[in-house]
């Protein structure tokens, strides 16, 4: 089989990896979690994650209602290294709603068009209205890290964005929309087993890009950047959730009890909901590089 970039991740493994990174992913079996600061040995069991997720996708249609019949308008924005999860997480979220209600947003590099405008404009432009839910996959924050560790912003552009993120989003609160920030955080070795994962997998090699490739050798120059990103953008009334994903099953559901926790939805079952783990689940004091 013919691997994408010319098997670049699995020479990359091979080659250029650490080699705490590479003996971690030979001597992992599947289901262990080989982040060493991780609170869990290994991921949650599929049975116990399908029964959680199934009681949490019904309080999510509930959920659905209740933003449709008042007129609610919500926004989740995720962001997080590549192979965090956030697609997956995204996707479990809206896997029983209406996609005329929810709406996935995940936006292209900008045209030339587009480059000539205020850096937030093309996001406006996919806002919310009254019943509605956005899903940001990737957001407005590609200025603050993307965009950074790849040099594809001045620092005086980046230094706007953060002059200007928190009005932006203040604005956006303020006027009424529910703003929620996910940062999904992932360990080296973790992130590195799925690109391979997905280097050999026929059905997930269009998930990797040129970027990916290249972001394996600036790792150090992301977490420098996701560092200063939380540190400066995490505010009240726009807080950052991180969620540490190297098990994207708690992942999942971690994110999911954080929107419902946080809405006054009618017919809302508590016992349904759970309690967000707050050793995967916290803000930005979570984080590990």
């Amino acid at each position: 089989m013919e691997l994408p970039f010319n098997g670049a991740i699995t020479d990359f493994f091979e080659n250029e990896a650490p080699t705490s990174i590479s003996d971690s992913i030979r001597h992992a079996d599947k289901n262990d979690i080989i982040a060493d600061s991780y609170p869990y040995d290994e991921r949650l069991k599929k049975k116990a994650y399908k029964k959680e997720l199934e009681a949490l996708q019904i309080e999510l249609v509930k959920m659905q209602a209740w933003t449709l019949k008042t007129g609610q308008r919500i926004v989740m924005l995720f962001e997080g290294r590549d192979a965090a999860g956030k697609g997956g997480t995204i996707e479990r979220f809206g896997e029983h709603l209406n996609p005329r209600i929810a709406r996935v947003v995940a936006l292209s590099k900008p045209s030339n068009a587009e480059q000539t405008q205020w850096y937030f404009q093309r996001y406006v432009d996919h806002l919310p209205s009254a019943g509605q839910i956005a899903f940001f996959d990737r957001s407005w924050y590609n200025r603050a890290v993307i965009e950074k560790v790849f040099g594809f912003c001045s620092d005086a552009e980046r230094e706007r964005f953060f002059a200007q993120v928190h009005p932006f989003e203040k604005a956006l609160v303020s006027d009424g929309i529910h703003l929620f920030k996910f940062w999904l955080n992932v360990g080296r070795a973790e992130q590195l087993r799925r690109f391979l994962d997905r280097e050999n997998d026929p059905l997930k090699q269009w998930k990797l890009s040129e970027i990916d490739v290249q972001g394996l050798r600036k790792w150090d120059d992301y977490s420098a950047a996701i560092r200063e990103t939380l540190d400066r953008s995490h505010a009240i009334g726009a807080p950052w959730t991180v969620i540490r994903s190297d098990d994207k099953r708690r992942a999942r559901l971690n994110a999911i009890r954080t929107v419902l926790h946080a809405l006054n939805y009618d017919r809302k079952d508590h016992k349904a909901l759970g309690e967000i783990d707050t050793r995967v689940c916290g803000g930005p004091d979570l984080w590990d590089a």
